[in-house]
């Protein structure tokens, strides 16, 4: 059983950036969800256990970046340039080794974390 703890959420002004942490209980790949209110969830960006590779959504692709810190088996979201349109609970996940856009091949979630951008 992984355990996921985020922080980072808030309340943000359109063009700022916000960075969300995710640690988990053990070494394993991550990702980055979000889900707007009545809305699917979304893959974002992921990264694999080793932290040699990654993988983004088109829709953040150059604004968000996912890196990793191993030490603290914490990974973050840096997110730039955020709009209304970013406005979201955003999750971790984490999985044992292949990484997946589709949320339910990820069975180990954070709590999620209310991104709000205003205008």
């Amino acid at each position: 059983q992984v355990t996921l703890v985020e922080s980072g959420g808030g309340l943000v002004q359109a063009g700022d950036s916000l960075r969300l942490s995710c640690t988990a209980s053990e070494r394993v790949t991550m990702a980055w969800f979000r889900q707007p209110l009545g809305k699917e969830r979304e893959f974002l960006a992921a990264i694999n256990w080793t932290g040699g590779r990654t993988y983004y959504a088109d829709s953040v692709k150059g604004r968000f970046t996912i890196s990793r810190d191993d030490a603290k088996n914490t990974v973050y979201l840096q997110m730039n340039s955020l709009t209304s349109e970013d406005k979201a609970v955003y999750y971790c996940a984490a999985r044992p080794h292949a990484i997946f856009t589709t949320p339910t091949a990820w069975p180990y979630w954070g709590q999620g974390s209310q991104v709000t951008v205003s205008s």
